[in-house]
This record gives C-alpha cells, structure tokens and sequence, in this order.
C-alpha cells in the first residue's frame, strides 16, 4: 500500500479528468489520498473530496501565501470544517519568505493561530517552510516546547534544520524533486532521513518527477518516489511503502489495520518474531517507544508455535537468510529456535540468530554446541566495553556478572565453529573501540549499529 500525504486534487488542473487521476493512483498501488486545503475556498473543497471518495481525507488551512486574509472569522470556519468527518490534519500552513506574497509579520501571526488551532484541536499540522527555517523553528520552540504533532512537507532545507525538525518530533516529506537530476544536495540531506518519521508526498499538480517534468503531478507518482527512497537508504522499494505506510497512518488517524507479524521482512532478509519477553531492559530498546520496527507490528498477543511459524514464513527459499530476531530474546525459546532452523536447514537456507547472549544463563547450560550445524551465524548485542557500563545501559535481570557470562557465551559460539559476530550501537559514552577489540579477542566479527536505526 502507497499513500500520498500532500496532493492539490482540488485544483482547477483535475477538474477534466480527476476521476482518472484517482483510478491511475490506484492501479498505482495508491490506496489513500490526503489532499490538502491551501485556502477556505480549498479547505471547503478538500471536505467535499473526502466525502465523495473513499480513498481520500481532507486537511483544512490557508497557505502563507494567502496568510494577510487569515481574520478571527477565517480560523473559526477552519475550526468548524475540521471537526466534520475525514479531516486528518490542520495545514497546509507555515511561513513563505521566498516570494513573500503575504507580509511576513501576517504570515507568522496565521501561523502561530494555525499551530494554536492544531494543538487545541488534536490535529497534526502539514506544513509548510520556504526560506523561513529559522523563523519556523523559533516559533514552534516557543509555541509547543514539547515537541509537535505534525509534518514538514515538501522538505527542502539542509541537515541541520532536518535534524531540528526530527529532534522536534515532526515527520518529514519530501516531493518528486529529490529525482530530479540537479537534486544531488537535497538526496545528500535526504540520505539523513530516520525512516521512522518518512511520509510520502507528491505535493500535485506541482513538482512532477524528472522523466515527467514539464507535466501536471499526480498522486500514481508517490509509486516513484518510494522507488527514490528504496535507493537513497538501501531498503526495498516494499519496505518504504510499509513503513511510509505506518507512518501516515499513525500521524493522522488512518485506522489502517496493522496486524501482528509473526514472520516479517526487511530488504531481502526474513525475521522470525517469536517472543515479546526479555531479559535486559535496556535504555535504548525501541520496545519503551514503539511496538512497530521498520513497520511491522511485533506486538504478540500469545507466542506462536512451531507450526504458526513455519506456516509464517511460507517461502524461506527466496530470502538470503532467516534471523531469529524479533521483539524479544529468542534463546528464551531455545527448542523452538532448534525445530524450525532444523525444519528450516532442510531447505537449504541460511539461519542467524540475534540475541542479547543470555542464552547460557536462561537455559542453565552451555547452548551454543546445541545450535551447531543448526544455526550458521549468531549475532551478540553487546553494547558496552565493561561490566559496570553494561549494567548501567542494559539493566540484566540477572544482574552483576551478565557480563562475563555474555564474553563466555561468545567465546563458546566461536569454539563451537559457528560464525559469531558482535554487535554494538554508537550510544554516546561507549568506547566502540576496546568493544571491538574484545571481539576480536574472541575471535568474533564486530559491526557498530548505529544509534537509534533498528531493523
């Protein structure tokens, strides 16, 4: 599934055709449309679109181009169009210091109504900054020092206004320009993108992708786009339509059902989820923030057996490996990790496993040679170059001495002639280098994560 978070179908450009417009998008993947209101006018036909067609929601605002007619009469017919059915957002609203079309001093004094509107009522704003990220920032610093509910669409600052806006919470889009063939400085920022705050957008009739430029926009070029994005952060082109698709639907209150996964895939891997339980709490666990990971809902409501989860993943063939990764520490499920990989090998495919390296201590017994020649790769989440570190990041359950039981379990994996790697995340404080050392002590491969990215 696509969604195109910012399209004008409203515009005067569709009215020939906009019911071809709406059956391109679909047979482009495209099952829901947010279009955007950029004036009473196009607020009051952005609720009519929602109402007419299914697939589509409506946002309510007046662009800072149009910002000097923003009165008191103005928000309260804004405010009473946005409480009716389908309305997902405030916007598009911000501040245009580009063509100035509107004074600046009318412009900031519409935007900071709009965002007062946006958090009075629940809704995200869309919007909209062009040579005014510095003024935007200010204002909504002051305005919400918490953080905001909301998008910065059509994105064309630099990393560090990309950064302030993530560190604000906001989501980021941006349009078919990240194509285009001079567009190499804005895709560098774009390569930046936490892929967790990503939505898509086309921002139609305007900014057609590079082979159509020159052509009206239309929401069936978001299926370009997330060929874009795919490249830029080395995903699948399946994977930023999932994800942008959680994402949307999160911000703006889709009710898009999004089903528990046993099996899940990212890139050309599989994972296999078979646990919500742990044995570490640690500080930087994306399980206190999110129940989702790269869009994929890994909230088990009951722990599948061996055959819900050879059932799950249906083809093992296609993928370059099967992980047991998931929500949880899988060695928890020791002999249900040995059944499936043992089901699994007999198909030829290859099995890593992800695990925090408690599994000696959960299981009461050396483990490692039990997964021999069932488990081609184990990965160990380390995260810490010494004892005291790792207790104050990943707080064990088993507290002091977790540690040195990690390093065994580690040592045992490489005598027992599995491929063992250690892994740690570039948390602020942690000597990466002496955690690669002792790695490499072990006789292990190390890998950094980077902080913050999971899956």
């Amino acid at each position: 599934m696509l969604i195109d978070t910012h399209c004008h179908l409203d515009f005067k450009d569709f009215d020939g055709d906009r019911d071809e417009v709406i059956r391109r998008a679909r047979n482009a993947g495209v099952e829901k449309i947010i279009n955007v209101g950029s004036s009473i006018e196009g607020s009051r036909r952005s609720v009519d679109l929602a109402a007419r067609y299914n697939m589509i929601y409506a946002t309510v605002g007046v662009h800072p181009h149009d910002a000097a007619s923003v009165s008191d009469k103005v928000i309260e017919e804004l405010k009473a169009l946005a409480v009716k059915g389908k309305v997902v957002a405030i916007g598009e609203v911000g501040l245009d210091f580009y063509r100035n079309l509107s004074p600046k001093d009318a412009q900031i004094e519409a935007f900071r109504k709009f965002l007062r509107l946006g958090i009075e009522l629940g809704l995200p704003l869309v919007i909209h900054a062009r040579e005014a990220s510095r003024e935007i920032m200010e204002i909504l610093k002051k305005e919400s020092p918490g953080g905001l509910n909301g998008v910065m669409h059509c994105f064309s600052g630099d990393l560090d206004f990309l950064r302030e806006c993530l560190d604000m919470g906001l989501h980021i889009s941006f349009t078919c320009n990240i194509t285009f063939k001079n567009a190499g400085p804005l895709r560098e920022v774009a390569g930046h993108m936490k892929v967790e705050r990503l939505v898509l957008e086309t921002d139609a009739p305007y900014l057609s992708p590079q082979k159509e430029r020159g052509k009206r926009n239309e929401p069936s070029s978001v299926s370009v786009l997330a060929e874009e994005w795919a490249r830029i952060l080395g995903l699948s082109r399946e994977d930023i339509a999932r994800i942008t698709t959680h994402n949307a639907n999160r911000l703006f209150k889709l009710s898009i059902d999004e089903p528990e996964r046993i099996a899940y895939e990212i890139r050309d891997s599989l994972y296999i989820n078979i646990t919500n339980r742990c044995t570490n709490s640690c500080d930087f666990c994306v399980r206190a923030q999110t129940s989702f990971v790269k869009g994929h809902n890994l909230r088990l409501d009951a722990e599948p057996g061996v055959n819900d989860i050879l059932s799950a993943v249906k083809s093992p063939e296609k993928y370059k490996e099967i992980v047991f990764c998931g929500y949880g520490e899988p060695t928890l499920r020791l002999d249900v990790i040995k059944t499936v990989a043992g089901e699994l090998k007999k198909r030829g495919v290859r099995i890593r496993v992800v695990t925090n390296g408690h599994g000696d201590i959960i299981n009461k017994r050396p483990i490692a040679c039990e997964l021999k020649g069932l488990v081609d790769k184990i990965s160990v989440s380390l995260n810490a170059e010494n004892a005291a570190r790792y207790d104050d990041l990943c707080k064990p359950e088993f507290g002091t001495g977790t540690y040195k039981r990690v390093l065994d379990f580690i040592g045992s994996a490489v005598s027992d002639g599995i491929e063992t790697e250690v892994t740690c995340l570039d948390v602020p404080g942690v000597d990466l280098g002496e955690c690669g050392k002792i790695a490499r002590s072990l006789g292990a491969n190390f890998r950094v994560r980077k902080y913050g990215t999971v899956g």
